[in-house]
């Protein structure tokens, strides 16, 4: 039920942390995988050939999300190498916490809203007009919009708009039986501003306070986990949804 061969995968923001773990784990599911990145196209090759590795074909596809013309670019580069897409995840974004509400500037608003807001509302409308039918669209927002936390203001907004479309696109392509699903991660080692660990960094104590399995942060691989789930045929009947990947936290 969860073997992708023969299908086409395509993951925006893919060349490194979430986006690069669900492009391999489609890989070893047997996927053809297009790999997106904005600016890093050394780590995007790399990325690429750790999937070929894997025996898998992909393509690494330059194309800036806040740029509708990019993504349409990006999802017509794909069909015309792989033929059609079968999967889309929305996963591109830009993160900026810890940051008051009375602190946040004009030019942080803008580039935040750019990326993780019209960037995805438009990912999202080019996976729906170009992902087969019966294929699956898959956003992956944040656990920031399941409850208000301090200094999380603006990028909890910015991620809240496309959880909501997400809804609305789930119920416009039911006929087709395109899933549309949201993956809301906690914070996860290696992607964001975790990317390079900081031991003294006040969301490790936050995420170490009982209620949270383990008493951790998430793992890229457990975003991948949820990934799979919902391009898989078990997911065939679910849509329109929220899969909290948490450790049982409220976020």
């Amino acid at each position: 039920m969860r073997d992708l061969t023969g299908k086409t995968a395509l993951i925006t923001g893919s060349a490194r942390g979430i986006g690069k773990a669900i492009a391999l784990r489609y890989a070893r599911l047997g996927a053809n995988i297009v790999v997106n990145y904005a600016s890093s196209a050394e780590e995007a090759d790399a990325t690429v050939a750790e999937i070929e590795r894997l025996g898998a074909e992909a393509i690494a596809v330059q194309a800036d999300m806040s740029v509708v013309p990019d993504m349409q670019r990006l999802f017509a580069e794909a069909a015309d190498r792989f033929g059609q897409v079968d999967i889309a995840v929305a996963n591109a974004g830009v993160e900026l916490i810890g940051i008051d509400f009375l602190d946040i500037t004009e030019e942080q608003f803008d580039r935040l809203f750019a990326i993780n807001t019209r960037g995805a509302f438009f990912t999202l409308q080019a996976a729906a007009r170009h992902v087969v039918d019966g294929g699956r669209i898959i956003y992956v927002g944040s656990s920031t919009t399941t409850m208000p936390v301090r200094g999380e203001g603006l990028y909890g907004s910015s991620k809240t708009a496309p959880r909501y479309a997400v809804q609305v696109l789930a119920q416009e392509l039911a006929d087709r039986g395109v899933t549309v699903n949201t993956i809301l991660p906690t914070a996860i080692e290696g992607a964001g501003v975790f990317t390079e660990p900081d031991p003294d960094h006040p969301v490790r104590q936050f995420v170490a306070r009982p209620g949270r399995i383990g008493r951790r942060m998430g793992t890229v691989d457990d975003v991948a986990d949820a990934a799979e789930y919902l391009a898989s045929g078990l997911a065939a009947w679910i849509s329109g949804q929220s899969l909290l990947i948490s450790g049982g936290a409220l976020q």
